[in-house]
């Protein structure tokens, strides 16, 4: 063939658009993998209903009513593994929540995020904490991150969100625009406004919120790397006057990295230990 017969610079691209069945395969892989956050995992019925689902034999919502009849029947028997109930209703409604089409940059909707997740688990679900807490975290050497007080959480959060709206996503580039998603992730999540559930939520409520604007999101992320977002949230929250600790957000800008432009940052957890809190031991 001649040097023109081999040129293809002008044949047309072929579009390859995304099908069904593999959007739903990573709206599940990031719904379940997110309950890796708690430690979680899922039963063997819900890994049956949602290879259903993504094969298009069954809606999600056909899921949840299996769901909810099987863990009937396991109550009535006593047989319940709570764990994997929580898990299996989560990642359900967290797969259910992803294909509405719908967003709001409120708190309203993160209130919804939350009770529409955790609405089969707990009673409070959508609902402010009244208390102030604290939680070990291992790579603080079971030191904790200060979080919201527990009389201003609505305030803070409003405080926030009136900020984020302030910002135009379309004058910024893609350095900017991750430097500012980093930010608002960080401290929504400081903020910590319910009792439990909330990596879970906040995760949910931002990938809302960036598919609302446009941009394209690596699901994956979340199916193997939940943990490693978790302790970057930590990490860019914790402080330490006395040992002169700062907060540090350059772990969660390489997670933002990677699902936004899909680079290739080594992401480990090991590697946000903060070494000074395990060294004053010695």
């Amino acid at each position: 063939m001649s040097e023109k017969e081999l040129d293809s610079s002008l044949n047309e691209y072929i579009e390859n658009p995304k099908t069904d069945n593999y959007v739903r395969q990573v709206q599940w892989d990031m719904a379940i993998g997110l309950q890796e956050v708690d430690n979680l995992k899922p039963s063997k019925y819900l890994e049956k209903l949602s290879e259903e689902n993504v094969d298009g034999n069954l809606t999600i919502e056909d899921a949840l009513n299996k769901l909810k009849k099987y863990y009937t029947e396991k109550g009535e028997t006593g047989d319940t593994n709570y764990d994997e109930l929580e898990c299996d209703f989560v990642a359900t409604r967290m797969a259910l929540l992803l294909n509405e089409d719908k967003f709001e940059l409120s708190v309203y909707y993160l209130k919804y995020v939350h009770k529409c997740l955790f609405q089969d688990v707990y009673e409070f679900a959508g609902e402010f904490r009244k208390i102030d807490f604290s939680k070990h975290e291992k790579i603080l050497n079971n030191d904790s991150v200060a979080y919201g007080d527990c009389t201003t959480l609505r305030e803070s959060l409003e405080y926030d969100i009136s900020l984020e709206k302030e910002k135009n996503y379309n004058k910024m580039n893609m350095v900017e625009v991750i430097n500012n998603i980093t930010k608002f992730t960080s401290s929504i999540w400081q903020v910590h406004p319910f009792r439990e559930g909330n990596t879970r939520t906040i995760a949910l409520f931002i990938q809302k919120y960036l598919i609302s604007l446009g941009y394209n999101v690596d699901n994956s992320l979340f199916k193997d790397k939940s943990v490693y977002f978790r302790n970057a949230l930590v990490r860019s929250n914790y402080f330490n006057n006395y040992l002169d600790i700062k907060e540090d957000n350059s772990y969660l800008i390489k997670f933002y990295e990677n699902l936004l432009l899909g680079k290739n940052n080594n992401l480990h957890s090991r590697d946000l230990i903060v070494r000074e809190l395990f060294d004053k031991e010695n």
